[in-house]
């Protein structure tokens, strides 16, 4: 259906992975099984749902698809937010890759509308 490499979402999501990979390597190491992994599974869930769903033969599929990534990124969200509230984190950190996030959330949805008008 389409190169998800000239996607600029995908492209996006990519980065945002890769800083939730660096973010991640300054949490503790008791958090390796916990939020880590959780945080690190959903980043790397958002742009490979995005590739995923360009592989799909029709329009509805390709949306259900970037529905998937579209959840990740909320449950990104909510461990980000759960990071912050234990002192995993910092508030700067948080607030920057909350803002990133929404950004990238809004061009996820605007895929969707596209593709299901």
């Amino acid at each position: 259906m389409h190169n998800f490499k000239e996607l600029k979402v995908w492209k996006k999501a990519i980065d945002f992975a890769i800083k939730i990979y660096a973010l991640t390597k300054g949490l503790p190491s008791e958090e390796k099984f916990g939020l880590v992994s959780q945080m690190r599974r959903a980043g790397v869930s958002i742009p490979s749902n995005i590739a995923e769903g360009c592989a799909k033969t029709s329009s509805k599929l390709f949306v259900n698809a970037l529905e998937v990534s579209l959840g990740e990124s909320f449950e990104l969200e909510t461990q980000l937010i759960i990071a912050e509230r234990t002192g995993l984190i910092s508030s700067a950190s948080a607030k920057e890759l909350d803002q990133e996030l929404s950004e990238l959330q809004r061009m996820i949805m605007g895929l969707k509308t596209f593709f299901t008008n």
